[in-house]
C-alpha cells in the first residue's frame, strides 16, 4: 500500500465519525507496512474532550503493541492535529505523521503553531501534509454544511 491508500484508511475513519455526528476527523497507525489500529473522533459520544482520533489511534496501538513507545510506527490523520495530539505524536515516540489537511484554527503542526519541528523536544516527529487534501478537505466542509442545515441555519 502507499501513503493515499493508507490516508484513503482514515479517511473510511472519518466517515465513521461523520454517520455519528462527530466531527470527521480519522487516524490509523502503521507498523511494518500493518494497520495496527484505527480511530475515529468520538467526543460527542463519550463526553469526553481527550477521544480525538490521534489520542484513541495511540492508546489502541499501545495496547496492541504493549509498550507506549511507538517506534518505528506512522499515523495518517486526516486533519492535523491540535496541540494535545501533537504533544501525545511525540510523547508516543510516533516515528512520522502524515496530515491529510490543515486545520487554520487549532492546528499545532504547522497552522496555528508548530510543536512538531519548532521545538527541541526529546523526540523528533517527521511530518508530511498534503496526503489525499482534496477528499480530507471535502469530508470536513460536508460536515459542518449538514450540521448547519440540521439546525436550520444555510
Amino acid at each position: 500500500m502507499n501513503k493515499e491508500d493508507y490516508m484513503k484508511l482514515a479517511l473510511e475513519e472519518a466517515k465513521k465519525a461523520y454517520d455519528e455526528l462527530e466531527i470527521p476527523v480519522g487516524a490509523i497507525i502503521v507498523k511494518d507496512g500493518k494497520v495496527i489500529a484505527k480511530a475515529y473522533n468520538e467526543k460527542e459520544k463519550k463526553q469526553d474532550s481527550t477521544k480525538h482520533a490521534e489520542i484513541l489511534a495511540i492508546q489502541k496501538a499501545t495496547k496492541k503493541l504493549k509498550s507506549w513507545r511507538l517506534y518505528d510506527c506512522d499515523m495518517y490523520v486526516t486533519l492535523e492535529p491540535c496541540s494535545m495530539c501533537a504533544g501525545a505524536l511525540i510523547q508516543s515516540r510516533i516515528r512520522k505523521v502524515y496530515i491529510g489537511t490543515m486545520d487554520e484554527k487549532t492546528g499545532a503542526c504547522g497552522s496555528v503553531l508548530n510543536l512538531l519541528e519548532d521545538y527541541k523536544f526529546n523526540h523528533k516527529v517527521d511530518v508530511e501534509y498534503g496526503i489525499c487534501q482534496v477528499e480530507c478537505e471535502k469530508i470536513l466542509k460536508d460536515f459542518f454544511k449538514y450540521l448547519r442545515k440540521l439546525k436550520g441555519n444555510k
